[in-house]
């Protein structure tokens, strides 16, 4: 959500009112997917008409009128918000997909993460050179996934404009690590 700068009392009011309804419709699972870690659940999010539409909306407000070519997604929740942000800015989609998911030829990119290394894969053709892509997904926490996506984009020859997350874990400060690659304000609509 925007900080509310500019706003009017009410709209503050209301944006206020959309981050109380999405924080209690996300769920903390304990030691997933291993000891230590608590994983961020958004199922009751997506469950809620009320809440998902309200959370499609406010990941896409900040980028209407930016000119978006396409909206990628990283797999797997990421695509679930992505897709309808998409649809409501009039882009194209292109799944951000873990390694061996995709057919025929692919460009990818590895990476570490806070609990091991993966690698994301997109279509070789996903992107046409100078096209303007936000990145979304569910949760921003270390950046090493985000970082990634942002490095595979690039590579592709596309523009990357943004970054949208629905949650951002703060204490984590993958913030940082977006703004080393040139990512100076990724858009987080719930800070934990």
């Amino acid at each position: 959500m925007p900080d509310g700068a500019g706003a009017t009392e009410g709209t503050a009011g209301a944006a206020e009112a959309v981050v109380a309804m999405l924080r209690a419709r996300v769920r903390d699972v304990p030691d997933w997917p291993k000891p230590g870690i608590v994983f961020k659940d958004i199922t009751p999010l997506l469950a809620d008409h009320a809440a998902f539409s309200a959370a499609v909306e406010a990941l896409t407000a900040p980028h209407r009128g930016a000119g978006i070519d396409i909206v990628a997604g990283i797999e797997a929740r990421g695509f679930v918000l992505g897709a309808p942000i998409a649809l409501a800015l009039g882009a194209g989609f292109v799944p951000v997909r873990k390694k061996g998911k995709l057919p025929g030829s692919t460009r990818e990119v590895s990476y570490d993460l806070e609990y091991g290394s993966a690698t994301l894969e997109v279509t070789a053709d996903a992107f046409v050179p100078g096209a303007r892509v936000l990145v979304v997904d569910d949760v921003l926490a270390t950046g090493g996934t985000a970082v990634a996506t942002v490095d595979l984009v690039r590579r592709c020859g596309a523009e990357v404009v943004g970054v949208s997350v629905l949650m951002e874990l703060g204490f984590l400060d993958g913030r940082a690590a977006l703004r080393a690659v040139g990512i100076a304000d990724p858009h987080a609509l719930l800070r934990v």
